[in-house]
């Protein structure tokens, strides 16, 4: 027996019986051979961490547009901080904790740069919209490795594509539903942690006081970070063992204090006139880009190098998958590149060579 069937026959003897085993996974698009260590999940996981979309993240607007202060989340922090809280709720349900992981890091793979605002651009601008979710599926069904995709399995794929809800309900309801229970614990772990980062980040950026919160949220959740994740983590872990794993849920007091918190964001940071008002400059900043790579299109070697791997997809399609793998600082060095004449000393200079590969 290799060592991936010994982790399988421990899944298969100590996960709970709803949780979904390596084993039993529904496959990858592309068979493959099994390897003799890892399961299908942690292969997985292993291979979003190493790709280059995920290494990008890191330069990827969560809320604030290029914050000087270091301690501002970004896309990366936001994912590795979704990935803690679903990994605790899923070892406290014993669920499968890997699969878990791999969909939480792999789940805002194809945001786009400066953040929602990136999106709402390419959105009003692509044919059928854009939605970042399922970019992020794209992405690691067809973008990384020069258009191979990671091959994932059907699970993590799954996952990923599910994981949104935008102002919709936290809890997934009917189509909308992912057919494992670990998809779900990152569906609302996202939410948990965005809720909770974003306070935290505006109450640092001075946008908001503690006493602004609304007061039924803080009575139920508690008063800081520690304590609102740990009251949502644990109604959940207690609400779905209660439930006998029928479907991830938490308790309707506390799941309309989450509901209330987000609603909160949305009037006060999210749609506030300062956060709109540098949300504005990156869409026409994104804007511009898109129009000149849509007249250049030919001229472009990224674009040259796209339509050979992808002869049958729009041109559309190509510079909006171009401008949504973007970090920041990139699209910043772009705009300089098409629209502002050069330095003397050169942009690679000024920007620290950045670099963007298909």
């Amino acid at each position: 027996m290799s060592i991936r069937e010994e982790k399988e026959a421990f899944e298969e003897l100590y996960l709970a019986p709803k949780a979904c085993k390596s084993r039993f996974s529904r496959g990858r698009t592309y068979p493959e051979e099994e390897c003799e260590i890892r399961t299908a999940f942690e292969r997985d996981r292993d291979r979003i961490i190493h790709s280059k979309a995920f290494r990008r993240l890191k330069h990827k607007t969560q809320v604030f547009l290029a914050p000087k202060g270091d301690h501002y989340r970004t896309r990366l922090t936001h994912t590795l901080e979704v990935a803690q809280i679903a990994r605790t709720i899923a070892r406290a349900l014993n669920l499968n904790e890997t699969l878990t992981e791999a969909i939480a890091l792999g789940h805002d793979l194809g945001h786009t740069p400066f953040g929602h605002a990136g999106e709402e651009v390419l959105n009003e601008l692509l044919e059928g919209g854009f939605r970042h979710y399922e970019q992020s599926l794209r992405v690691v069904e067809k973008l990384e490795k020069d258009g191979r995709g990671l091959n994932l399995t059907f699970e993590v794929k799954e996952g990923i594509l599910k994981h949104s809800k935008g102002m919709g309900p936290i809890l997934s309801k009917g189509s909308d539903k992912p057919s494992t229970l670990e998809a779900e614990i990152v569906r609302v772990s996202d939410v948990i942690a965005y809720v909770n980062h974003d306070i935290d980040d505006a109450l640092r950026a001075g946008m908001i006081d503690l006493k602004d919160l609304p007061q039924n949220s803080k009575k139920i959740l508690g008063e800081t970070h520690a304590q609102r994740i740990s009251t949502l983590v644990k109604s959940i872990v207690y609400s779905t063992r209660e439930a006998n794993y029928s479907e991830i849920v938490m308790e309707d007091k506390v799941l309309s204090a989450l509901t209330e918190l987000r609603e909160f964001l949305f009037e006060k940071i999210y749609f506030s006139q300062s956060v709109r008002k540098e949300f504005e400059k990156a869409k026409r900043l994104l804007l511009q880009l898109f129009e000149f790579y849509d007249k250049n299109f030919e001229n472009i070697p990224y674009f040259i190098k796209a339509k050979s791997l992808f002869p049958d997809e729009p041109k559309e399609r190509l510079i909006a998958d171009y401008i949504s793998g973007m970090t920041d600082r990139y699209a910043i060095y772009q705009y300089f590149e098409c629209f502002v004449p050069k330095p003397w000393q050169g942009l690679e200079k000024v920007f620290g060579g950045i670099d963007y590969e298909l």
